[in-house]
C-alpha cells in the first residue's frame, strides 16, 4: 500500500496547478481516510450462501434504465469501452491453437459451429447486441437480475429482427443462482444437474425465441463491470464459472482498489467530472488481479489467464494501458482448459 500510495502521490503533483487545487478542495470535503479506511471484502473473503443480487445495487440501476442507450448519458463510458471488450475477446481466442468451434472474425456460421455466449449482468445489452451481430455467434444469452434495466434491453433488440426473430439472442431476468446448475466433471468436462429451472428462470421463457438452457456450457462467458458490484465474490464466481466449456473463455473487467483508483473512479469521474452518477462506484468492493489470479489458480483445470489494463481519457475514449491492472480499470480472462 506504501509504494501505490507513492506512485499516486507522483502521478498527482504532476496535474495542472488548478486541478490540484480542486483535488484538495474535493478532498476536504470527502476525506480519503473515511473512504479508504473502510471494511474490505475482497475475493479472499469466505464464500457467502446468499444472494449474487444486491437489492442496493439493483435499485441504482434501475433508475439508469431509461437512458442506458443514450450514448452521450450516464452510461456513455459502457458504450465507448465497448469496442476494447471486442478486441479483447478476439485476442484471447487468436492466443490459442484450437479455438472454440468458430472464429468471430471469419464469415457466419450455422448454429452448430457458432460461437455460444453468455453475458453476466447485461444490464441494457450493450454488449449483447453488438456480441449477437458478430460473425460466426450463433447465440448469446443475456442475464440481469435488474427488471426495469432488462426490459430496455428487449425492447431496444426487438427493433432488429435479425437479432430477436432469429433466437441469436435472448435475456433472462435473474440472478446466476436461477440458472441451471453446471457441476465440474473432471473425467467428462461439464454437464447439467438435474435441477431443472427456476421460476424466475421459468417465466421468461414465453418472452425469448430460443432455448436458454446449455448442456455444454458457453464459448464465452463474459462479466464486465459487474464484480466490483456483488457481495460475495468468491461465491458469485463459484456458481458462475462452472457454465464456462471445455476450451471456452471467461472475460470479464473490473477495477482494482488502489490509492489511484479511488482519485479516478470516485473523486474525478463521479464528484468532479460528473461522468458516472454518484454512487455508482464503492471502492471497498474494488478487486485487485492479484486476488483475481489466485482465486484461479486455486482451482483445477483452468489455464492462460492474461490482463490487460485500460485507461479511460476523456475527449478520446478508452485505451489500452500497460500495466494499468495494478492500479485502475482492467480487463482479465482465462481459459478453461480443454478436455484431454
Amino acid at each position: 500500500m506504501a509504494v501505490t500510495r507513492t506512485k499516486a502521490t507522483a502521478n498527482l503533483l504532476q496535474l495542472p496547478t488548478t486541478l490540484r487545487t480542486l483535488l484538495a478542495q474535493q478532498s476536504f470535503q470527502r476525506p480519503v481516510a473515511t473512504t479508504i479506511h473502510r471494511s474490505i471484502r475482497s475475493l479472499s473473503s469466505t464464500p457467502s450462501n446468499a444472494s449474487s443480487v444486491d437489492p442496493t445495487e439493483v435499485s441504482h440501476f434501475n433508475a439508469l434504465a431509461s437512458s442506458w442507450w443514450d450514448p452521450h448519458g450516464p452510461s456513455r463510458l459502457l458504450h465507448l469501452m465497448n469496442p476494447l471488450r471486442h478486441r479483447f475477446i478476439n485476442s484471447c481466442l487468436t492466443s490459442q491453437a484450437d479455438p472454440p468451434r468458430l472464429m468471430p472474425n471469419l464469415s457466419l456460421g450455422s448454429k452448430e459451429t457458432g460461437l455460444q455466449y453468455l453475458d453476466v449482468g447485461c444490464g441494457g445489452g450493450i454488449f449483447a447486441e453488438s456480441a449477437a451481430r458478430m460473425p460466426g455467434v450463433s447465440s448469446v444469452t443475456g442475464v440481469d437480475p435488474s427488471s426495469e434495466v432488462l426490459a430496455i434491453a428487449k425492447e431496444h433488440a426487438r427493433r432488429d429482427p435479425n437479432l430477436w426473430e432469429t433466437g441469436r439472442l435472448s435475456y433472462l431476468n435473474c440472478g446466476i443462482e436461477d440458472l441451471p446448475r453446471m457441476t465440474a466433471q473432471a473425467d467428462v468436462g461439464v454437464e447439467v444437474a438435474k435441477v431443472g429451472l427456476s421460476s424466475a428462470v421459468a417465466s421468461n421463457t414465453g418472452d425469448v425465441s430460443n432455448d436458454v438452457r446449455n448442456d455444454q456450457g458457453y464459448d464465452i462467458v463474459s462479466l464486465w463491470e459487474v464484480l466490483e458490484h456483488v457481495s460475495s465474490p468468491h461465491a458469485f464466481l463459484d456458481i458462475l464459472t462452472p457454465h464456462v466449456a471445455p476450451g471456452g473463455w471467461f472475460v470479464m473487467s473490473t477495477i482494482a482498489r488502489t490509492w489511484t483508483s479511488w482519485v479516478t473512479t470516485k473523486l474525478f469521474a463521479e464528484d468532479i467530472l460528473r461522468i458516472v452518477p454518484r454512487g455508482t462506484h464503492d471502492w471497498a468492493k474494488y478487486i485487485n488481479e492479484p486476488e483475481v489470479r489466485k482465486y484461479f489458480e486455486t482451482k483445477p483445470g483452468w489455464e492462460s489467464p492474461r490482463a490487460m489494463g485500460v485507461l479511460y481519457v476523456p475527449g478520446v475514449g478508452w485505451r489500452e494501458a500497460r500495466g494499468g491492472e495494478d492500479w485502475g480499470n482492467y480487463l482479465w480472462a482465462i481459459r478453461k482448459s480443454p478436455l484431454k
